[in-house]
């Protein structure tokens, strides 16, 4: 594709990537067959194609519009277009470009303004959710049905956490909403690997990753995020943590991307591509270590439905994995049909895309259905807390399905 960038974009560093990813595309149209927008709205400009146009306009200085700026909202930034591009054009990161310029150009209703500035600061304070996430748990009888089937009726308790008794020590990220509404996914985690031999620890103050606050373009306090995160860890990488294991998918790959988001940061650079460079999602953990825990596994379970989130099998290339592993520890996986596409989660997208959300997810749950499962496990928590919203089917993370097999 040629461009023609404009001067105030042109010469900076946002600027010369945005090009370089605008100049691989090809124009052919494959992403718009795995585009679960386009799919559900037959609108070029609703797919990643006509969304890169609608880019390559904003960086060539063509002034911007509300309307410009929906079509970019619409977008999951699920990445799967990336999967399918046979020219591996970069469009995740074009969209963050893009999404930052038109924010600063179109100024958005105050109700938009509102609602995307509660999401960013409660969302990513800890205490404040859990206490928000209780309250509605309380009011649930009398919330209106939209609201109530976001609210979990209640949360499975996280059991007891392993005392670190091993030499090897791996990291484990908290996050920010995952420990108030399943605080029993890390600590399942931390029990499977202390039986593999391998502590799980928490770093004191480790909070948000700093991607809520970065993909709803607050991008400068994402970063900001990211790197308060890096210095509460950093202690722990020089004496000697071996990995950090993050078992929400869509954390993992915020931070296996620290080391290109920050590489213009004198002072984090290199530590935060020391960051990404020790991130593992837990199945590729599990899966390095399973001949440890293999003769411990039972071999007999449930039907299971997995859904890979598109963070796991877009954002960060991990396909199968997870599958293969729940089938060695004795569950039968059944078949779903479409599992690249979106469960219409996507961080806060079913908060501010909530039509779009829901369309997506009722497709998803009826593929995930199709198969006749006893249970549905994923690995991420906003896409486990969205589908078991429209389920009576039980949701799960994996790690906690897996840890059942244990004998």
């Amino acid at each position: 594709m040629q461009t023609s960038l404009a001067d105030f974009i042109r010469d900076t560093p946002e600027g010369r990537e945005a090009d370089a990813i605008l100049r691989k595309c090809v124009h052919c149209g494959f992403c718009t067959a795995t585009c679960p927008t386009y799919l559900l709205l037959g609108d070029e400009n609703d797919g990643p194609r006509g969304r890169i146009y609608l880019v390559k306009q904003i960086l060539e200085g063509v002034a911007v519009t509300a309307k410009t700026q929906l079509h970019l909202d619409r977008c999951l930034t699920c990445r799967a277009c990336e999967t399918t591009c046979p020219s591996g054009v970069s469009y995740g990161r074009l969209a963050d470009i893009g999404r930052k310029l038109i924010e600063e150009r179109v100024e958005r209703p105050l109700w938009q303004r509102v609602t995307r500035r509660a999401l960013a600061e409660v969302m990513r304070r800890r205490f404040l959710f859990a206490s928000l996430l209780k309250l509605g748990q309380i009011a649930r009888p009398l919330l209106p049905p939209w609201l109530a089937e976001k609210v979990p009726a209640a949360t499975l308790a996280p059991g007891a956490w392993p005392a670190p008794r091993h030499a090897r020590k791996m990291l484990a990220l908290a996050g920010c909403v995952q420990p108030a509404l399943s605080p029993d996914i890390n600590a399942a985690a931390a029990r499977v690997l202390d039986r593999i031999g391998i502590s799980l620890i928490e770093a004191k103050g480790a909070g948000c990753c700093g991607g809520l606050r970065f993909h709803l373009n607050y991008q400068e306090a994402g970063l900001a995020d990211m790197r308060a995160l890096i210095d509460r860890w950093w202690p722990h990488v020089e004496a000697g943590a071996e990995a950090i294991v993050v078992t929400a998918s869509g954390c993992g790959v915020t931070v296996k991307e620290y080391g290109h988001l920050l590489r213009h940061d004198a002072r984090y650079a290199a530590k935060a591509a020391r960051i990404s460079a020790l991130t593992r999602d837990t199945c590729e953990v599990i899966d390095a270590e399973f001949f440890r825990i293999e003769p411990l596994l039972k071999k007999s379970g449930k039907r299971v439905a997995f859904h890979p989130p598109c963070t796991l099998q877009h954002g960060q290339n991990i396909k199968g994995v997870t599958e293969r592993l729940l089938s060695r520890a004795g569950f039968e996986i059944t078949p779903v049909p479409d599992a690249h596409l979106c469960c219409g989660s996507a961080g806060t997208y079913s908060i501010l895309q909530p039509e779009l959300a829901e369309r997506l997810k009722r497709n998803k749950l009826s593929a995930l259905a199709s198969g006749e499962p006893e249970l549905i496990a994923t690995t991420n928590i906003g896409c486990l807390a969205h589908l078991q919203s429209g389920t009576g089917l039980p949701v799960r993370h994996w790690i906690v399905a897996f840890e059942g097999q244990l004998s």
